[in-house]
C-alpha cells in the first residue's frame, strides 16, 4: 500500500478544515513553547525536549478516541516543530495508560459495527472519513503517527501500561520503565486481537517466540520481566524516571543535526524491514549526498577545529527533495 495522504482529525474537530488539508499545512500553532490546548494530554517543552503526558489520571490515563486524535495531532505537530528535538511520553499520576476506556457506551473501541469492508475496499477508501473513523483502529493510527515522526520518541513508562498502553510504546525508539511499572498485552482476556500495528512492531523488538508467548498468555509483566524480554532499554527507580528519560533525550539530540536525525530515524525504521539491502543502499546514498554538502560540512569543520558543531539545518525545511521516499 502506498503511503496515504494524511489528514488531521483534530483540525477537523476544531472546524479548521483538517479533512481537506495536508497535515504539514494545517497542523501549526502560534507559540511552540506554550502548553497546548488538549483535553487528554499535557504538552511541555524544556530545552528542546517535549514531555507529552497522557493526562486522565483519575481514569488511569485510559485511552479514548479523543486521546487518539489528540496524540496524532501532537506527534504531527512535534514532527514539524523545530523547537522540539525529541519527545518523552509519560503518564500523569500512578499509571502510564491502563488500556482502552471500557466504560464508554457503544463500541468501546470507537468503531462502526455496521461497516464490513473488504481489505481491497478499505485500501481504496483509506482516507475516506467513514473508513478512518469507523474502521481503522485508533491505536494503529497513533502508531503510524509515531512511526512517521522526524524526532526520537522515548517512552517513560511510569506505571501500569496494558493493552493499548503497552502497544502505543512499540513504535517509539526506546522504552524506559519505572521499577513500579507493569506491562501487559492482555487482548486475549477480552476476546480481541492485538492492535496499534503491534503485530508488526512487537516481533521485531523482542522476537517472534517472545511476542507470541506474551500475547497468548496475556500475563501482566513486571518491569524486570519486560527488560529480560528485551522490550525495555532500562528499568530505573520510579523517582528518577523522567530525569533519566530527559537525559537520554539530550544524549540523542544535543550537538546533533536535526536533519540527519530525521533521515536516520526513518531509514532505520523502514530499511530494517526491506526485502534486500539494496533498498537501504539506495536511500543511504542519497541521504549521505544531501547531508555531506550541508550539515556534514560543519560537522567535518568542527571535528578538525576541535570545537562543538553548530548545525543550522532544520527538519521542518531542509530535508532532501526525495523525502519522503516511501
Amino acid at each position: 500500500m502506498s503511503s496515504p495522504t494524511r489528514y488531521c482529525p483534530s483540525c477537523t474537530a476544531r472546524g479548521r478544515g483538517g479533512s481537506a488539508e495536508r497535515v504539514r499545512l494545517c497542523c501549526r500553532f502560534d507559540s511552540p513553547t506554550r502548553t497546548m490546548a488538549y483535553n487528554t494530554l499535557d504538552w511541555q517543552i524544556d530545552r528542546r525536549v517535549l514531555t507529552l503526558t497522557l493526562n486522565r489520571p483519575a481514569q488511569l490515563n485510559a485511552f479514548t478516541v479523543e486521546m487518539a486524535n489528540e496524540l496524532i495531532d501532537a506527534y504531527q505537530r512535534a514532527s514539524d516543530d523545530d523547537a522540539v528535538g525529541a519527545i518523552v511520553v509519560t503518564g500523569a499520576g500512578k499509571a502510564f495508560c491502563a488500556g482502552m476506556d471500557l466504560s464508554v457506551g457503544g463500541n468501546v473501541f470507537g468503531l462502526d459495527e455496521t461497516l464490513n469492508p473488504s481489505l481491497a475496499e478499505q485500501e481504496a477508501r483509506w482516507d475516506d472519513p467513514t473508513i478512518v473513523n469507523g474502521v481503522r483502529d485508533t491505536g494503529g493510527r497513533v502508531s503510524l503517527a509515531v512511526y512517521e515522526c522526524k524526532k526520537p520518541v522515548i517512552a517513560a513508562i511510569n506505571g501500569a501500561a496494558v493493552g493499548i498502553g503497552a502497544t502505543m510504546t512499540l513504535p517509539m525508539d526506546v522504552r524506559l520503565a519505572s521499577d513500579k511499572a507493569r506491562i501487559g498485552f492482555v487482548f486475549g482476556r477480552i476476546g480481541v486481537v492485538p492492535e496499534a500495528c503491534s503485530t508488526w512492531f512487537l516481533p521485531r523488538i523482542v522476537g517472534l517466540q517472545q511476542a507470541l508467548d506474551w500475547v497468548y498468555s496475556a500475563d501482566i509483566l513486571t518491569a524486570e520481566q519486560a527488560l529480560a524480554g528485551r522490550l525495555l532499554k532500562a528499568v530505573v527507580p520510579h523517582e528518577h524516571l523522567l530525569a533519566e528519560a530527559h537525559a537520554l533525550a539530550h544524549k540523542y539530540i544535543d550537538t546533533r543535526s536535526s536533519v540527519a536525525i530525521a533521515l536516520t530515524r526513518q531509514m532505520l525504521m523502514r530499511n530494517h524491514a526491506a526485502a534486500h539491502p539494496l533498498h537501504a543502499h539506495a536511500v543511504e546514498s542519497l541521504a549521505m549526498l544531501h547531508t555531506s554538502r550541508n550539515d556534514g560540512k560543519e560537522g567535518v569543520a568542527s571535528f578538525n577545529e576541535k570545537r562543538a558543531p553548530a548545525f543550522t539545518g532544520r527538519a521542518s525545511r531542509d530535508l532532501p527533495d526525495f523525502y519522503p521516499w516511501w
